[in-house]
């Protein structure tokens, strides 16, 4: 009996040890089981996650400055010509118009005559023209633009003066265009284009575009003849355009701007009051441009812009000169001085004094015109 016991208890053992063999391993959480009731509590607080990045060093390399928007150019505006300058002539416009026959007048020998008016920068301009009888040639009749010398606008008629001048040329077949200039007699404008404005020369170059249109006129064969003033037109206009065949200058004052100054201030040393005109400016001729841009010792570039004699290496023709030694309204040695320029510039150029005559050449006046037609002939009625 003992010895079963003793038996059963050893196996009674041996199976509690193989069950405590088999069970899981207990944990220190899962040894202690709380019963308290649980309360409420804050959420808690996360420590912000670190994020190391990768942060490229400096180098020595510069970082290159922003480039700046370029900034615009600003556009210059050019000094505008003074009206006077033979730049400013040559880039003019000189439209012209039709020729109005305002009435007919007594005829010539061999002409007709005309009281005629044509268009200037608005103005109507008057003129005498003539025009030889007969059958016009098949290239129309050679034209003579004649420009008048200074006679005070007031006193001077469209019909009257330069009468036997204007005969010479209409009778030899020749059409003759003689205009008045503004302000002068009946025409419209403000008689101020002597030397201190270019009226009277844009006047002719209308002129000259008025008769190159008119019906019976030859536009291909033109000549200019100028006597005193008109001398001066004439010059300003042969280094202006190419449409003059050739000129006559007759006691032109054909000098340049510092000579023409320079002998009026000889002449008369007391300046001229600037008068007030009509249109609310003031003008004082060759004087106010002295007062605008200086003497010519001041401002040389200037006054040489505005003489024509510093532009003969352009001159569209040749040029005939005529004048007297006993000349008291134009220096005689003003058209040797312009003779001598031509040459030099290789121009052709013929010149004639005329010893003890007058600015008129009364005394040697049928050989001056004999000598003027035949230039025209040659020159102007020759050409092809």
């Amino acid at each position: 009996m003992k010895g079963n016991f003793k038996s059963i208890l050893i196996l009674f053992l041996s199976g509690v040890v193989l069950l405590s063999a088999c069970a899981p391993a207990a944990t220190p959480s899962s040894a202690v089981i709380s019963t308290a009731t649980p309360t409420a509590t804050s959420e808690p607080t996360l420590a912000p996650t670190l994020r190391i990045t990768d942060t490229p060093l400096p180098t020595n390399t510069p970082t290159p400055s922003p480039t700046p928007s370029p900034s615009p150019t600003p556009t210059l505006t050019p000094t505008p010509l003074h009206p006077l300058t033979i730049q400013s002539l040559r880039e003019g416009i000189y439209p012209g118009s039709d020729i109005i026959i305002e009435d007919i007048l007594t005829p010539g020998v061999n002409y007709q005559r005309y009281y005629v008016s044509y268009l200037s920068e608005g103005l109507k301009i008057y003129a005498l023209l003539t025009v030889p009888d007969g059958d016009k040639p098949a290239r129309g009749w050679p034209v003579v633009v004649f420009n008048h010398g200074y006679i005070p606008p007031t006193e001077y008629r469209t019909t009257e003066r330069y009468i036997a001048y204007v005969d010479g040329f209409a009778r030899n077949g020749y059409i003759v265009l003689r205009s008045d200039y503004r302000g002068h007699a009946s025409s419209e404008g403000i008689a101020n284009g002597a030397y201190g404005a270019p009226d009277y020369t844009v006047d002719v170059l209308n002129a000259v575009a008025s008769i190159a249109a008119y019906p019976d006129a030859d536009p291909d064969r033109i000549g200019l003849w100028g006597h005193s003033l008109g001398g001066s037109i004439s010059l300003q206009i042969m280094v202006s355009t190419k449409d003059i065949k050739a000129a006559v200058l007759w006691a032109g004052m054909v000098g340049s701007y510092p000579d023409i100054l320079e002998w009026w201030q000889r002449r008369s040393p007391a300046r001229p009051t600037p008068t007030l005109q009509p249109d609310g400016t003031v003008r004082g001729g060759i004087w106010g441009l002295m007062d605008a841009y200086g003497t010519p010792e001041e401002n040389p570039d200037f006054w040489s812009s505005i003489s024509a004699t510093a532009f003969l290496a352009d001159v569209s023709g040749p040029i005939q000169l005529h004048h007297g030694t006993a000349d008291t309204s134009v220096p005689y040695e003003w058209s040797e001085q312009l003779y001598a320029a031509l040459e030099d510039a290789g121009k052709v150029a013929e010149f004639y004094g005329y010893p003890g005559d007058n600015h008129n050449l009364s005394i040697n006046f049928g050989s001056a015109m004999a000598r003027s037609i035949a230039f025209f002939d040659k020159y102007v009625k020759g050409t092809e």
